[in-house]
């Protein structure tokens, strides 16, 4: 398969917009009266995790927001997106903006992926493009992420961090794609402590806090002491878990997903890190690219730790100094091909039996 680099990487700490405003509306109307109905419009779709997740949904949008204001776009006719309420609703989404003449469409998540390859059959003359799942379609760019090693990365810290050697990972839906969060994850944990334990739970679903709750007081309630969640939405329950804990006196942390989540743990302070994925600038630069006239047909576009694509956040002061220069010596080896990262249960063992 082919790839891409990520040529221009916004800073970390690049300041994003965080105005979620509702756009689009349930007709299938093109867009009239705006300005811009001949100008380069981008649209996207969000899974059922919603636009506002605190996560993978929030970050994608804020890319489309900083690429539609750095282009002088409106927002609602240059860039838009369509919330999702279920998997039912993804197709009709697609549908609306293929209809309006959006010359770039995104698909936020891999369970949009059977749905974007017949949407873009029906509409082959449109660009599509889908976070987190190759489609073999010449019409669609399939934009992902070496999410096991930046995971791998946070493993690092929990495994130096943890106090009782227990350390847990809540998923949302158990796939090919968390798996990659969860086997880096263990990796990491497991480089530095190989005495720790990493107990693991699916919930099956990404827009479930009760669950994730749940989930989070039993690991809590076993002695776990290090939370990190791949599970969209359903991780806002571990933290809600983990800040009544911290109000009773307990120790324990989590570790956030896909964007810096350390407010997601104020103001009780449980965020420990982040593994940041950034589907923001991904999304903004194949929009970029795009708009340039580059769209990656049918390509794969991916984004590793090399060309920060994925990384550990910027929030590290709950992070012991000695812990982060670990941290700093695992990443730089993984650049440079020293360590390769698992990103399944097979690859996983045979990391685990050469340790």
């Amino acid at each position: 398969m082919k790839k891409k680099s990520l040529l221009a990487l916004a800073a970390t700490g690049l300041a994003m917009s965080s105005v979620l405003a509702a756009c689009g509306s349930n007709d299938d109307s093109k867009d009239s009266g705006s300005g811009e109905k001949d100008g380069f419009k981008v649209g996207m779709v969000t899974d059922t995790g919603g636009v506002d997740d605190k996560s993978f949904n929030q970050s994608a949008w804020e890319g489309i927001q900083k690429f539609g204001k750095d282009n002088d776009l409106k927002e609602g006719t240059g860039y838009k997106y369509l919330q999702s309420a279920k998997q039912s609703d993804y197709q009709p989404n697609l549908q609306q903006l293929a209809r309006a003449n959006y010359d770039l469409i995104l698909g936020i998540g891999f369970l949009m992926a059977e749905d974007i390859g017949k949407v873009a059959d029906q509409f082959d003359d449109k660009n599509f493009a889908l976070v987190d799942m190759v489609v073999d379609k010449p019409n669609v760019a399939s934009i992902v992420f070496k999410e096991n090693e930046g995971s791998f990365l946070v493993g690092v810290v929990a495994g130096l961090t943890t106090k009782t050697d227990k350390v847990g990972f809540v998923g949302g839906v158990n796939s090919d794609l968390i798996k990659k969060f969860e086997s880096g994850f263990k990796a990491g944990v497991m480089a530095v402590n190989p005495d720790a334990k990493v107990e693991v739970q699916y919930a099956e679903d990404f827009n479930a806090a009760e669950k994730g709750q749940a989930i989070a007081s039993g690991m809590y309630g076993k002695k776990v002491d290090v939370i990190y969640h791949a599970a969209g939405g359903t991780g806002q329950g571990v933290f809600t878990e983990a800040k009544n804990r911290k109000k009773n006196g307990e120790d324990v942390w989590v570790i956030g997903v896909d964007r810096d989540q350390v407010e997601e743990g104020m103001p009780e302070n449980v965020t420990l890190t982040s593994m940041v994925k950034r589907v923001d600038t991904a999304v903004e630069q194949v929009a970029k690219d795009t708009k340039d006239g580059n769209f990656p047909a049918g390509k794969v576009v991916e984004f590793g730790l090399k060309d920060g694509g994925v990384d550990i956040a910027p929030s590290q002061d709950n992070i012991e100094k000695d812990v982060l220069t670990k941290v700093e010596d695992y990443k730089k080896q993984i650049i440079d091909g020293k360590i390769t990262v698992p990103a399944t249960d097979d690859e996983y063992k045979e990391y685990e039996a050469s340790l």
